[in-house]
């Protein structure tokens, strides 16, 4: 047969076998129980089509890294078969730091291992955990949270019940490598997630101008946390908390700002001698302590005050409990209440009259976060802020890191 025939057919066949590998996907989401208000979805052939293309211009990556533990399983021979999209949910009434996803397998043996290799701990039952990451084998699939508390409704939910979601990847992504979706009923609110060169930025509008001019101001005062939110925000953020903090309390304005110090701890203690004396005994350390300053206004500060108060949040010194920095105190204006640090007092940083959360990172925050692992620090390390802003109905997160050789694809 003469070679240049046979061109066509080859050239068709890598053409059609390229588009199912990074093109064709399946949208039905059938990892998404119905009892899900939030639902963050990550397109797995979109991010490695960036990862791909990033690698490509980056020859310094193309050597890989030599320090791979050999005994490690990869991801690719781990038994997982990787999804097109890979849906992590949250369940109605359930802790906010309860989320969940589910995986299919191509070999739960194969997945067992790969778990062990990666320092998982079997609690019997086929159930395994690392850190708050537990992991629950059920046939062909695997259940994954941070938490176990769910894993036998969503195993119900979905795969003994008749009754199956009917949501698909259209309903929730539209454009990025991502998307956060909010769902109540009928009603879905979605978020895109994309990634940058040096930043990730989830959003509802492609109209980030004004929110991004508030970032040069905060920056300008060179601050730890800088936030303000209005009556609404506080309302959204106080969920996390109380359900009712908000209402109970009725804050309407919200303004904070704080630095970090590191500073000498005493530690007294008692030893005895040799005549069974006690003997006090004084040691040193260095902790990290922040130094701040929190104006809470509302339309009926007695109201506030009674209501803390009522949650024993304020002593007798009239300091402020619920924070756990000490010492500080708790004062009433015409306005509301300031909540200041006493140790080092701050100014508070001048009313921009907007809304936004701005956390910038500091070398003393990284020094007192002992429990991570190297490379959760070497991620952290990496950021310069994260910022999220709101005007009207338009919601901003951006979080930035420092510019580096690599792009962030390809640096975590």
């Amino acid at each position: 047969m003469n070679k240049k025939k046979l061109i066509v057919p080859l050239i068709l066949v890598l053409a059609v076998a390229l588009y199912f590998v990074f093109f064709y996907k399946d949208k039905t989401l059938k990892f998404v129980p119905k009892n899900a208000d939030a639902v963050v979805l990550i397109d797995l052939k979109k991010l490695t089509g960036q990862y791909i293309s990033s690698f490509i211009v980056h020859p310094s990556k193309w050597s890989g890294s030599k320090t791979k533990d050999k005994k490690e399983i990869s991801l690719k021979d781990s038994g997982i078969r990787i999804p097109d999209f890979l849906q992590i949910f949250h369940l109605k009434d359930t802790k906010f730091s309860e989320w969940y996803s589910v995986v299919e397998l191509k070999d739960p043996q194969q997945f067992s291992a790969f778990l062990k290799s990666r320092q998982f701990i079997s609690k019997g039952k086929d159930l395994f955990r690392k850190d708050q990451i537990f992991i629950k084998i059920k046939g062909d699939n695997a259940l994954i949270g941070t938490s176990d508390q769910a894993f036998d409704p969503i195993d119900k939910l979905l795969f003994q019940s008749p009754e199956k979601n009917m949501l698909t990847a259209d309903q929730l992504i539209d454009h990025g490598v991502g998307s956060i979706s909010f769902i109540s009923g009928q009603k879905i609110q979605n978020f895109s997630i994309e990634l940058h060169a040096d930043e990730i930025e989830i959003k509802n509008t492609s109209d980030t101008g004004t929110l991004a001019s508030i970032i040069a101001g905060i920056q300008k005062n060179n601050h730890f946390v800088d936030i303000e939110l209005d009556a609404q925000n506080v309302k959204h953020y106080a969920r996390f908390f109380d359900k009712n903090l908000a209402d109970s309390a009725q804050i309407s304005y919200f303004k904070a700002t704080a630095d970090l110090e590191q500073v000498n701890d005493t530690i007294i203690s008692y030893e005895y001698d040799d005549n069974f004396n006690e003997v006090e005994k004084k040691t040193f350390q260095k902790i990290i302590q922040p130094n701040y300053v929190i104006d809470l206004q509302s339309p009926a500060p007695e109201k506030t005050w009674n209501y803390f108060q009522h949650k024993k949040w304020i002593n007798a010194q009239d300091q402020f409990t619920a924070i756990p920095f000490q010492p500080n105190h708790i004062g009433r204006n015409d306005g509301g209440l300031i909540i200041k640090s006493t140790r080092k007092p701050i100014p508070l940083s001048p009313k921009l009259k907007q809304n936004y959360i701005f956390i910038r990172n500091s070398p003393l925050l990284l020094s007192s976060l002992r429990t991570l692992t190297p490379k959760e620090k070497e991620v952290l390390s990496d950021l310069e802020y994260i910022f999220y802003g709101n005007k009207a109905q338009n919601y901003w997160v951006k979080i930035k890191a420092k510019k580096g050789k690599l792009p962030l694809i390809l640096r975590w």
